[in-house]
């Protein structure tokens, strides 16, 4: 009889834990395939690899670090695969940026074809329009996975072919798991009947093509403004009250080392209404031409973070800045002292034109405006306060004479 199976990930509703960047080899680089670790097959390196904390937190006996989702494990939890699978895996040890623990990175060395395309609630295929000629017949995303357990034979550790984000273990991998109270593992069966009913299913389908819809078409409007940044990692938070419920980021590379910042998801069509729309109406842009060293972690980005966050709770306020102008101040935390009011927040100036960005794009369900964010020094934002619409006018003028306006500078001089 077919045993069962499970999909090994880390538990992202663990608020308290670390989170791990990608790999870096000796000299501090990042190694340049962080993929090689989830292919399936075993790994050849050189210099000992070292894992920096991303965001601080308490450390984990599992994780997966970086964008290449490495899984990194404590030594005691490499030795419970090695034990029960030692034909299965291959442990590399590494360092942990301030840990003197041992760590290990894990490697499945099997990759098997097994997924069960009738029973996973939905399979998606890379096509040649992707323009990744590498991937195509591979999986371009699979939800709700089930595997032919007939087809694993006698594996107890394997990543799925085709679809390799997925690591796989046995159940008496993952019993063992639990017993020895490993930190950070989470577990889901991939066995058994699909749990997806066949309405559930039809829903599914229905919602991905209303996300590939305005994802395809936003994606194709941002790459006219500038090179897509596919490196750059800003977390998708799931939830909240974005149109489609989650919120998404993306980094363009602009002429002249400049860099733009936008939401992406502000005009997403609404998930609960199940129907086309552009959302909100809107997505935000903060150009800057200062640099930048973590897109993820910067300034400008949590001041579009911010911004959304407002947008979301109040629609009043969401109405003014589809339509026109308007200024907010937004919770200073972590920002450049620069930028500081005496009351620690951040002032902010929403719709100024800037010559080099269109004010709106077209999504197949209607019109998106592509609102600017001008992020004030503290005496432009009392001068604005204190003159009102005549103070903006002003204040625009000025900014367009230092030119181009709309840029945001932590690093300058205030034109009041």
């Amino acid at each position: 009889m077919a045993g069962r199976y499970f999909d090994l990930h880390d538990d992202m509703g663990d608020q308290g834990g670390w989170y791990l960047s990608a790999p870096r080899n000796p000299q501090g680089r990042e190694v340049d395939d962080p993929w090689q670790f989830t292919d399936g097959c075993p790994v050849r390196v050189e210099e000992r690899l070292r894992f920096p904390i991303y965001h601080p937190g308490r450390p984990l006996e599992f994780s997966l670090a970086g964008v290449g989702a490495t899984p990194v494990v404590h030594h005691r939890v490499a030795n419970i695969f090695t034990e029960l699978a030692p034909d299965d895996v291959q442990v590399i040890p590494v360092d942990v940026d301030g840990q003197s623990e041992p760590y290990c990175i894990l490697v499945a060395t099997r990759s098997i074809r097994c997924i069960d395309e009738e029973q996973s609630a939905e399979v998606q295929y890379f096509q040649p329009e992707d323009a990744q000629p590498e991937k195509l017949g591979t999986y371009r995303a699979v939800s709700g996975m089930r595997i032919d357990p007939t087809k694993v034979g006698d594996a107890k550790v394997f990543r799925t072919w085709g679809w390799s984000i997925a690591l796989i273990v046995s159940e008496d991998i993952k019993d063992a798991l639990e017993r020895a109270g490993v930190t950070g593992v989470k577990f889901e069966e991939v066995t058994g009947p699909s749990a997806v009913t066949p309405e559930e299913r039809e829903r599914s389908l229905k919602l991905r093509a209303l996300y590939e819809r305005t994802e395809t078409a936003r994606e194709a409007f941002w790459r006219t403004l500038g090179t897509l940044d596919e490196e750059a990692i800003i977390p998708i938070v799931v939830g909240g009250g974005w149109p489609a419920r989650r919120q998404v980021w993306r980094v363009i590379r602009r002429p002249e080392g400049r860099t733009l910042f936008v939401t992406d998801g502000l005009s997403d069509f609404y998930v609960a209404r199940e129907e086309p729309s552009v959302g909100f109406g809107l997505e935000l842009a903060l150009e800057t031409d200062e640099p930048v060293a973590d897109v993820a972690t910067c300034w400008q980005q949590l001041v579009l973070e911010h911004i959304g966050n407002e947008l979301v709770e109040h629609e009043g306020v969401r109405e003014k800045v589809r339509t026109g102008f308007l200024s907010m101040e937004v919770d200073g935390q972590r920002m450049p002292e620069t930028l500081l009011t005496k009351n620690g927040r951040v002032g902010v100036l929403l719709g100024m034109e800037a010559p080099s960005l269109p004010s709106h794009f077209t999504m197949p369900d209607g019109e998106v405006r592509l609102v600017t964010v001008k992020v004030l020094m503290p005496a432009e934002l009392a001068y604005l306060l204190e003159h009102g619409k005549h103070g903006r006018e002003e204040l625009m003028r000025r900014f367009n004479e230092h030119g181009p306006g709309h840029l945001s500078r932590a690093w300058r001089q205030p034109v009041v």
